[in-house]
Order: structure tokens, then sequence, then C-alpha cells
């Protein structure tokens, strides 16, 4: 074999081990084979201001989650008033990396102005009259992104984690209504579209039970929901994953498909030790709950890879059952968790760090589950 020869050879050989190497490490291809991965945005990522933040989502998701652009407040925030241009960013976001458009959320009790329950003259809105306002809202959102969003969170965080329904403005005028005529509607004006159920705490048994509960009593009155998304709003040490699987099994057997719609990981104390995503549950400022300010020991961040490398063993485990894990933002400093349960702090629960930099022993051990 002569000089060129061999030179061609290596050539060829080194372009190999650099694709192959550059998809092993891909988040969304390497998990291309059992869901899809995905990321929640803010303003910035969704425009394109936040530049470093293109690369990462390019690489590692094909699935966008508004995390704001789409919730009531920020999309619709006075009677005659729709703000589009977010959201129509992140649409041609996705549609530029390839990524899957999840709408993220039509009706929630947070986040929703106070004059979406009330007349002109303030007086508090009759049932009729709110289902209408509702119904309205949802078919210009949905009806302006028919055909570019994949599936929308419709209703989001509708129950107490005991399982009673939330007493929200929304419940105390319609009862469990305005969940059903929230999913005839969007079913109406987008019918290719999914539709979901989402909520936190899903792991806990009675918040379980009666989603699916609910979820069945929508089918058998003929309201079309295609799944429910699990919030994996999770600890270093809880909840465990048994009681997780549990919760799996218990939603594929019932007939829907599970999401893990807003994963995060939270390794820092908080005042009563609670996990979840109920974002009224807030505490005042307190540094004893912000110990990791110059950055995580090596003890606690390999804990953190190994929970990450755990939970996706679990997930890859039920890849018949789960069609998408989403992580909730793109990198530490854009998480809620810096603000939640208490402001200030300084976290650390996703994959890409602060500088936008990926955290390699994570993303290694991921890209490990998903070859084994």
């Amino acid at each position: 074999m002569n000089s060129n020869c061999r030179i061609l050879l290596l050539s060829g050989m080194i372009a190999i081990l650099n694709i192959t190497g550059s998809n092993a490490q891909s988040l969304k291809k390497s998990y291309s084979p059992y869901f899809d991965i995905g990321a929640a945005l803010g303003v910035r990522e969704a425009n394109g201001t936040e530049e470093r933040a293109f690369a990462i989502l390019e690489k590692h998701f094909n699935s966008l989650t508004p995390e704001n652009l789409m919730k009531w407040g920020s999309i619709h925030p006075q009677p005659d008033q729709y703000n589009f241009e977010p959201m129509d960013r992140l649409v041609e976001l996705a549609e530029k990396i390839d990524a899957r458009v999840v709408g993220h959320t039509l009706v929630w009790h947070n986040q929703t102005p106070d004059w979406v329950y009330k007349d002109e003259s303030g007086a508090s809105l009759s049932k009729e009259a709110l289902m209408e306002r509702m119904e309205n809202h949802i078919e210009t959102v949905v009806g302006r992104y028919k055909g570019r969003v994949y599936g929308y969170d419709v209703v989001n965080e509708a129950f107490f984690d005991d399982g009673q329904y939330r007493t929200s403005k929304w419940f105390g005028t319609a009862g469990k209504d305005f969940i059903k005529r929230a999913f005839i509607k969007t079913n109406e004006v987008d019918p290719d579209t999914e539709l979901y159920y989402n909520d936190y705490n899903m792991w806990k048994p009675e918040k379980t039970d009666a989603a699916i509960q609910l979820a069945k009593e929508l089918r058998e009155e003929g309201i079309r929901i295609d799944g429910i998304g699990m919030q994996g709003h999770y600890g270093l040490d809880s909840p465990s994953l048994e009681i997780i699987e549990t919760a799996i099994e218990k939603i594929a057997r019932a007939g829907f498909k599970v999401m893990f719609t807003e994963v995060d990981i939270d390794v820092l104390p908080n005042p009563v030790n609670r996990h979840g995503a109920d974002i009224d549950a807030t505490f005042p400022a307190d540094e004893s709950y912000n110990i990791y300010k110059e950055g995580l020991p090596e003890d606690i961040q390999e804990k953190l890879a190994n929970r990450y490398r755990e939970l996706f063993g679990l997930f890859k485990r039920h890849e018949d059952k789960i069609t998408r894990v989403t992580f909730w933002g793109i990198h530490d400093g854009g998480s809620w968790l810096n603000n939640w349960p208490m402001p200030g702090r300084t976290a650390y629960p996703l994959v890409i760090d602060r500088n936008f930099q990926e955290k390699k022993d994570i993303i290694e051990a991921l890209v490990q589950v998903a070859e084994n």
C-alpha cells in the first residue's frame, strides 16, 4: 500500500470516528430509537438572542416546549391583545432544526390574568361566559399553529397531590367541565395534534389515580385525550425509581401514552424538603439553603450523574410506553430552580451548565444507557 493510500485510509478512518463520536454524544440521536428528547425554551433562546443556545438545541433536542411563551398571561395578556411573536420564533426554530413543538399550556390556574375571569364591570363571569372566553382563546392560539404543533398540554395541574380537584377559579366556576371543554375545543380546532393532561408529583398514587380516572372519563364521553404528562421535578434521592415506575405502568395500562415533561434534578436543600412544582409554595431568600454558590462538590456532581443515569435507565426500560423526555430548561442558569422555592439560589439541575457547556459525565452516562 503506497503512502497516498495510507493517508486516504487514515483520513477515512478519522472521519468515521469523528462522525461516530459526534453521534454518540448527541442525546437526540442516541435516544431516537426510543423517545424524543426535549427542552423548554425562554424568549432569548426562541428568538436567537442567546446565540449559544442554538448549537446545543440542534445537537441534542428534537422536541421544543415553550416554558412560558404560550401561557395565557404571555401570549394573551389583554382581552384584545395577543403576543404571538415569541411563539412564532420558537416554531420557526423548531422547523429549522427538525424538532417537534409541544404547546404548553392552554389552560392553567397560574399565569392567567385576572381579567380572564371577569366581565367589563369587574364581576365574575358565569360558567358559560368563562367557557366561551376559554374556547375563543384556544381557537385563536391553536388555530394559529395548526399543523405546526405536535401536541398540547391542554390542561395543566388540575389536581392537588391528594387527588382532589384543585380549587382554582376555573374549577370554582365550571367544575371539571372546563377540562372537558378544553379538550373538546382543542380537538375541534386541530384534530391532528396530540392532546395531553400534564401535572407534577405524578408519582404520588392518589394523584396518578385521579389523572387516570379523569382521562378515562373523557374517553368514555367520546372526548379525545392521548397521553398524560408526568413532570419530572425530582431530587437526588426521591422519589424512588420504584414509585415512578409504578406510575408509568399504571398510566400505560390504562391505555394512555406517557411523557416526562419537565425533567430536572434539584441538588439543593429547601425549607421543607419538598419537590414538585407548586410555584406558589415559596419562601424568603435564605443563604443557608444556597450552599453551592461556587460550584458543585465532586461527590454531589457524581450523585447528580448517577441519578440521571438511573432515571434514564428506567425510561429506556419503558420505551414502549414513553414517547418523550423533556428537560425543563436548556442550561442551569436559565432554570426556574434558581428562584424556587426561594429567590437567589444557584441551581445545577440540568445536563448543560451555566456557560452552555455540556456536563460531559452526565451526557456520557446517558449515551451509555441508550447504547446498552
